[in-house]
């Protein structure tokens, strides 16, 4: 199945949860994107003792998901993209839309 999700929060417990959601989906070889939208372009720069979402943002990556991050929004916060979290478009966000067969926010 073809997985889209949508992660427009930074609180910490929730992205966390999104993050493991995805990475669990890959491991059940599930094809998976993530778009970060609005203040959740911030996670890949936020740290939390308890709820690491940035450990799982770099883990999703590394098994091979695909992330999006919401070019207005990193640059309102005057944030690069980088390869992690590379400068995207709504116009991309559509087309994940589109191309998955389940889409979940969080």
């Amino acid at each position: 199945m073809k997985i889209g999700i949508i992660i427009e929060t930074k609180e910490p417990e929730k992205s966390w949860n999104a993050l493991r959601f995805a990475v669990t989906a890959l491991k059940a070889d599930h094809e998976v994107k993530v778009f970060l939208m609005g203040e959740a372009v911030e996670i890949q720069h936020m740290s939390d003792n308890k709820y690491d979402a940035a450990a799982q943002l770099h883990a999703f990556d590394a098994a091979g998901g695909t992330i999006l991050a919401c070019g207005t929004c990193l640059q309102s916060r005057m944030i690069d993209g980088n390869e992690v979290c590379p400068i995207s478009t709504m116009t991309d966000c559509l087309d994940m839309v589109t191309w998955a067969d389940r889409v979940v926010t969080f």
